[in-house]
């Protein structure tokens, strides 16, 4: 983990030994606690744990108390093969975790390999693909097609700065007059990333919001704590601490409005995935996934208030 200020350090030391302790008493927390989500399905967004096979990473999602993922293609391949589609369920079933969402995978005029990612979210039953499209009408007028024809819908994944679809305008741009199944997942974190606020975000698309990555992102602009970083961080995370200014970090200890995020949530009744994504301490995440999970309850507990 990147080097805190000793402020920080020992908040989250303090927080991460409450966290390690509540962890182990999930199963009675969750059992005292019906719905400490507010009827969100809280979920994760299995990058999170890429660091696991999926087993492994199915066991640490179940042991968090939490039973929807969106999972990313190394954790459950892409495929249409029957036998294919039995396994997964089979191996998800074991572990009680709701399959709902997956990607982020893309698209393009090619309605064969289009068909494919179809037929597999069919066959698997997931409530919408994340997506990151290409940028032209070929592509939109396919996805069109194939959202009408499925049923399900296709959620455009904003990315970071410079990506295709990093500003709020740019999906926009390109849903406003399509099918009704053509929306978004709103990635909190890259919003942040890319100077948009999410919350408008989720607001302005409505009832195009297919999908949530909920990861928070910090601004960091003391000198001495930049050097700090560059001497301790990742390579790639250095890059981007140059270019941009900032970081990703424990859902609540960065610029993410999560009140906010579920207010506006909470208007559109959104029932579908609400998935955390955390992208640091790749190795060992647990006790911050459950930090910031513990985040959300708190949050909640205001909403409902």
């Amino acid at each position: 983990m990147p080097l805190l200020d000793s402020r920080v350090s020992r908040r989250r030391f303090l927080q991460v030994s409450a966290a390690a302790a509540t962890a182990v008493a999930v199963p009675q927390l969750f059992a005292a606690e019906a719905d400490p989500y507010g009827g969100f399905k809280m979920g994760l967004q299995s990058y999170t744990l890429r660091a696991f096979d999926a087993r492994t990473a199915l066991e640490h999602t179940r042991n968090l108390g939490l039973h929807y993922w969106e999972s990313f293609p190394n954790h459950v391949p892409l495929s249409t093969l029957p036998d294919h589609i039995r396994e997964q369920k089979a191996l998800l079933k074991e572990y009680d975790i709701n399959l709902v969402a997956y990607g982020v995978v893309s698209f393009n005029s090619d309605e064969t390999k289009a068909r494919e990612i179809f037929d597999f979210a069919k066959g698997i039953g997931l409530v919408s693909i994340s997506a990151n499209p290409k940028k032209d009408a070929a592509t939109f007028d396919l996805l069109d097609k194939l959202v009408e024809e499925y049923g399900i819908p296709v959620a455009i994944h904003n990315h970071g700065p410079g990506a295709d679809y990093d500003k709020i305008q740019d999906v926009v741009d390109f849903v406003h007059d399509r099918h009704p199944l053509i929306g978004a997942c709103v990635d909190t974190g890259h919003y942040l990333r890319s100077d948009e606020n999410p919350v408008d975000a989720i607001r302005i698309l409505g009832p195009r919001v297919f999908g949530v990555h909920f990861k928070d992102v910090r601004t960091v602009r003391d000198p001495a704590e930049l050097a700090k970083l560059e001497q301790t961080l990742p390579e790639g995370r250095v890059r981007q601490l140059k270019a941009e200014g900032k970081l990703f970090t424990i859902l609540g200890e960065g610029e993410l409005d999560v009140l906010g995020c579920l207010k506006e949530l909470r208007k559109l009744n959104y029932d579908r995935c609400l998935a955390l994504e955390y992208e640091e301490n790749e190795q060992n995440p647990l006790s911050d996934i459950e930090i910031s999970l513990q985040t959300v309850r708190e949050a909640v507990k205001k909403l409902d208030a």
